[in-house]
């Protein structure tokens, strides 16, 4: 392999934008796969069991998401000594992360996995049910391999700093082919499994069951092909960080920690992983107000989550990409390039999301509906719910991508506590309190909770903007030292 970085610093801008987020774009279609495999097979078994998987998300998603945001410090830090030429720091900056993140995640999964079944009580799902149950075995079995998914956030996080966004998108790939390929047989087994039916194959499934009497883990069985992709991914990772030529390459020597440099990737990824934290804390509190609704409510908020995820997902690796190259510019003192990368990322964004809400506006009930089978007693409620939310909330996602890639400009330059507030305020300010009063006092249903999300999205966006033209978030955070190794000297060696 070789360095596959890309040059943000010099020369035109868009081009290499693009270049550099086009691949994390894409890994986030990606992740989104995993997420829409898991459901739409989930679905095969039953309305609860879809419940299940949005209860258990919104625990699962405040583990990762703190975790996440401190591996952000990675980005920033490898992005801005790069910048800056200090090429060593960035090697030593890569180790230290990926140690102090681990044992975060060992800490998480623990914590996880004890305390699965209060934590699901919290967010609505009432035990002794089956959704409460079904979510109480998947979360426990994700929290076992959840230090997996820490160690390819970890890589993704690293490279992309460096400038490399298409080797974690082929790992990715290899990743979530292996994941979509497991999903239905672990989940349904081979007896009766729709899979054979659909390719004309019934006569191997019958006699695979037959051979072996497998009928499938149901949802403990989305968790587990889960879990093993995710490990193939992270080896993968941690083995091209450690022995392959891909330009970052920490020594082993820089993955023993360091207080100074865990202090500072601390420093800028505490805000970042406190935001995270807030923000999947927020939407395990909303899950809970819809909750009060009802298990259909609930399962329609799951499939619409996942849905909308084909547009949160792609904002959000264009805002990663953007902080790619803030922080490269910033580093390299070029403040008025990096102010230009998130005007051009916010207009890319903002177009792209007008074309695609508008393609599948009309399509609202069949976009729900694929995700159940007709057969569930549940299913014309919530696809009705699911349909009511693309139509609500779907036009107000072009000011959620605007939104996130101006966060993205803020978290590269390093200004990670004023990218923590402006980002809470979306949920805890405007979303959270506006859905309950929409659902109880004015007795609007779950259809108030779509309603809040709309103007959530709008009103976050339009603050966010505005604190963003006052231009306070310009300094870097590094302060690179002139024993730093330049690229000509790597080159030399």
């Amino acid at each position: 392999m070789s360095d596959r970085s890309v040059d943000v610093t010099d020369g035109e801008l868009f081009k290499p934008l693009l270049v550099l987020s086009a691949p994390i774009v894409a890994s986030q279609v990606l992740q989104v796969a995993y997420n829409l495999a898991d459901t739409f097979w989930v679905g095969r078994v039953s309305a609860d069991a879809v419940a299940a998987l949005s209860y258990s998300w919104a625990i699962v998603f405040l583990t990762v998401s703190v975790g996440g945001g401190l591996t952000v410090a990675g980005t920033v830090l490898v992005s801005q000594y790069k910048g800056a030429g200090d090429f060593r720091r960035s090697h030593h900056v890569a180790g230290q992360t990926i140690t102090f993140v681990s044992l975060v995640a060992v800490a998480f999964a623990a914590v996880g996995y004890v305390a699965a079944p209060w934590l699901l009580s919290l967010v609505g799902a009432t035990p002794g049910t089956d959704p409460h149950t079904y979510a109480t075995d998947y979360t426990r079995v994700i929290f076992l391999g959840v230090i997996f998914m820490f160690w390819f956030f970890i890589f993704d996080a690293l490279l992309r700093g460096w400038g490399d966004t298409r080797t974690p998108l082929y790992i990715m790939a290899g990743s979530v082919a292996l994941n979509v390929v497991l999903d239905p047989f672990l989940i349904l087994g081979f007896a009766d499994n729709p899979l054979f039916a659909w390719t004309g194959t019934e006569a191997i499934g019958a006699r695979l069951h037959a051979e072996t009497g497998f009928e499938g883990y149901g949802v403990v069985g989305a968790a587990i092909a889960t879990i093993v992709s995710r490990f193939f991914a992270a080896a993968a990772g941690i083995y091209l960080l450690v022995y392959g030529d891909i330009g970052l390459s920490p020594s082993l020597s820089d993955f023993w920690l360091d207080l100074e440099t865990v202090r500072r990737i601390f420093d800028v990824g505490a805000p970042i992983g406190a935001e995270q934290g807030l923000r999947a804390g927020g939407i395990a509190a909303l899950t809970a107000i819809v909750a009060i609704a009802g298990d259909d409510a609930v399962a329609a908020y799951g499939i619409v989550n996942r849905l909308s995820s084909l547009l949160f997902l792609p904002a959000l690796g264009l805002a990663r990409g953007t902080e790619t190259v803030v922080g490269q510019n910033l580093g390299a003192d070029q403040v008025d390039r990096a102010k230009r990368a998130v005007g051009l990322a916010s207009g890319t964004v903002a177009t792209a999301f007008l074309v695609v809400v508008a393609l599948a506006y009309p399509f609202a009930e069949p976009l729900t509906g694929a995700f159940l089978t007709p057969e569930d007693p549940a299913a014309d409620l919530v696809v009705e719910y699911g349909a009511a939310y693309i139509r609500i909330a779907g036009p107000a996602y072009v000011f959620l991508g605007v939104f996130q890639v101006v966060l993205g400009g803020f978290r590269g330059s390093g200004s990670t506590r004023t990218a923590m507030l402006l980002s809470v305020q979306e949920l805890w300010l405007f979303r959270i309190p506006l859905a309950f009063v929409f659902l109880t006092y004015l007795g609007l249903g779950v259809i108030g909770v779509w309603y809040a999300v709309a103007i959530s999205f709008v009103a976050s966006a339009i603050t966010t903007v505005a604190w963003f033209l006052r231009g306070t978030w310009t300094d870097r955070v590094v302060d690179p030292s002139s024993s730093g190794e330049t690229a000509a000297e790597i080159a030399d060696d």
